[in-house]
């Protein structure tokens, strides 16, 4: 399993447009992903469960990958987060 944690930087947070690019990237693995916020989790690749989160500016998340491509996943979304979020 890989994880990282980041900060989210973005003024309004994980906001819908964001969300589905996230999606869409994660979707791009078959590794199992999950974004976890102050304790609740989602699965990365459903919109609704992220955006279930509420993930604001100046909030941690951490994202775990595990599965056959989870490190190329975890690399992928770190990258995706630090240009996006």
């Amino acid at each position: 399993m890989k994880n990282f944690t980041y900060i989210i930087k973005d003024e309004t947070g994980i906001h819908a447009r964001p969300a589905g690019m996230l999606v869409k990237c994660a979707q791009g693995f078959k590794s199992d992903i999950k974004i976890e916020k102050d304790g609740k989790s989602a699965d990365a690749k459903k919109l609704f469960g992220i955006m279930g989160l509420a993930v604001k500016c100046g909030n941690e998340v951490k994202v775990s990958c595990a599965g056959e491509d989870e490190a190329e996943a975890s690399a992928e979304l770190e990258k995706f987060f630090k240009d996006n979020l």
